[in-house]
């Protein structure tokens, strides 16, 4: 009896051992399957038939995973090991996931939308005066390339009153607009109509176009909306027309409303003005106007954006004001505020055109006004041509009556304006046979310098650069 339970009992333990060892060996993880190969933005998912585990990624910069379903996402171009891991297992797999960039579209833009059309990232070729009709919305995608060729005539953009122009570039992947040969007034820039009010030379509240155009512009809507330009960049504008008269310039925006999304926009290298307003309500962000030759910012016809902010400009080899501002002789009781701004002017930069002694920072005339805050003013110093030399100035003031009615008048005010590297403050043109220098005399409070202005605040990146040059100097 004894004989048979020893027996009994040794063949229980063996038996609880083999189970036992069983037991203990680790399952085996079935390898991932799935695409290893997407483009930015799409997905693919990678899967186990063995159940239950965890899904993550080394590099989610580049590829996210969702850590239960293993559906992963392209985030930018490289590449990122995927791990998988189920407990108690003989260990987590890995497959790697490679990340390639959006192809490009190629294409040719031309003619006038009648339709709606959205452009997908890419690189397009524009040939033409293209027109946005009313009622049309046109769409670029981030990253897009527009090149237009002077060779082939007249070329603009225009977004006609009631159309719309969407611009969705980012700060890594603006959208550019360039001009195959690289020359300073090759095209005529993007330019924008709405309905905002405007108030014209006469008093008059619609006007027509300057642009070569010859459209009507001005209205009664102030918060018109003609679309969104983000992280845009126009190079080489700066046109002058097959007529001979007309120049374009970088953006032009004719009673553009409120409504209408201006910021991180860059004029570059062109051959009139960076930014111009004809009237109208917009207001403009983070704007960078560089090497135009004219007036880096320029308005008239009673332009009055009441959120501008971070404007900088910078003048180099031939540049005339940092802004100009003029109302069209009308003595307006509203106008425009900007704060944060830089103005620059690199040394040895001359004017435009020899005799125009266009020199200042701000010059103000026919009846010019506004309000500005925080700016940095740098290199407006003397100017010497021929035998003569001139003086610059932060703040010039034009004629006599813009000095009565809006400097006396206490419609112009510059505060925390910290001057550098410049020749005078405020300066009066000399008019009158003989010529007389016109005596400026701030009121208390209207113009304040400082030294602790700060102007412009902008972070660089691929919107402000071009050929590895950042546009922040």
């Amino acid at each position: 009896m004894k004989t048979k339970f020893l027996a009994f009992a040794m063949s229980l333990g063996l038996l609880i051992t083999s189970c036992s060892s069983d037991d203990d060996t680790p399952v085996t993880v079935t390898p991932l399957t799935g695409t290893e190969s997407i483009i930015v933005g799409a997905t693919t998912t990678f899967a186990s038939t063995t159940t239950g585990g965890t899904y993550t990624s080394a590099t989610p910069t580049v590829a996210t995973i969702d850590a239960k379903t293993g559906v992963i996402t392209g985030v930018s171009v490289g590449s990122s090991v995927i791990t998988y891991t189920v407990a108690n297992t003989a260990g987590p797999v890995t497959r790697t996931v490679s990340v390639t960039a959006i192809p490009a579209v190629t294409g040719e833009i031309t003619g006038t939308f009648t339709a709606d059309k959205a452009y997908a990232y890419g690189n397009y070729t524009m040939k033409g005066i293209v027109k946005i009709n009313s009622g049309v919305t046109v769409t670029f995608e981030a990253g897009s390339t527009i090149t237009v060729n002077k060779t082939t005539g007249d070329n603009a953009l225009v977004v006609l009153n009631g159309g719309k122009l969407i611009i969705k570039g980012t700060a890594d992947k603006p959208v550019v607009f360039t001009e195959a040969s690289k020359i300073a007034g090759s095209w005529g820039g993007i330019i924008m109509y709405g309905d905002a009010p405007i108030k014209a030379v006469g008093g008059v509240t619609t006007s027509t176009s300057e642009d070569g155009n010859a459209l009507s512009y001005g209205g009664t809507n102030a918060a018109n909306n003609a679309g969104s330009l983000t992280y845009v960049r126009i190079e080489y504008a700066g046109s002058k027309l097959a007529d001979g008269t007309k120049e374009l310039n970088g953006f032009s925006f004719y009673s553009v409303g409120s409504g209408t999304t201006l910021d991180h926009l860059v004029s570059y290298m062109g051959a009139d003005d960076g930014f111009e307003f004809y009237g109208g309500t917009v207001s403009l962000t983070n704007a960078i106007s560089y090497g135009n030759t004219d007036d880096s910012f320029d308005w008239q016809d009673g332009w009055q954006g009441q959120n501008n902010t971070n404007w900088y400009a910078y003048q180099t080899a031939k540049g005339n004001y940092g802004v100009e501002v003029e109302c069209s002789n009308n003595n307006n009781t509203y106008w425009p505020k900007v704060t944060n701004m830089t103005l620059k002017r690199a040394v040895g930069t001359t004017p435009e055109t020899a005799g125009a002694i266009e020199i200042d920072a701000f010059q103000f005339k026919k009846q010019g006004n506004g309000d500005f805050s925080n700016i940095i003013i740098d290199g407006y110093g003397n100017y010497t041509e021929g035998t003569k030399t001139y003086t610059g100035a932060a703040c010039k003031i034009q004629d006599a009556t813009t000095n009565t009615d809006q400097v006396n008048g206490s419609r112009i005010k510059l505060t925390n304006v910290t001057i550098k590297n410049t020749s005078k403050e405020i300066l009066g043109a000399s008019v009158g046979t003989p010529a007389t220098p016109i005596v400026v005399s701030f009121p208390v409070g209207q113009f304040a310098t400082s030294t602790t202005a700060t102007g412009a605040s902008l972070t660089n990146g691929a919107w402000s650069t071009v050929d590895g040059n950042t546009l922040l100097k």
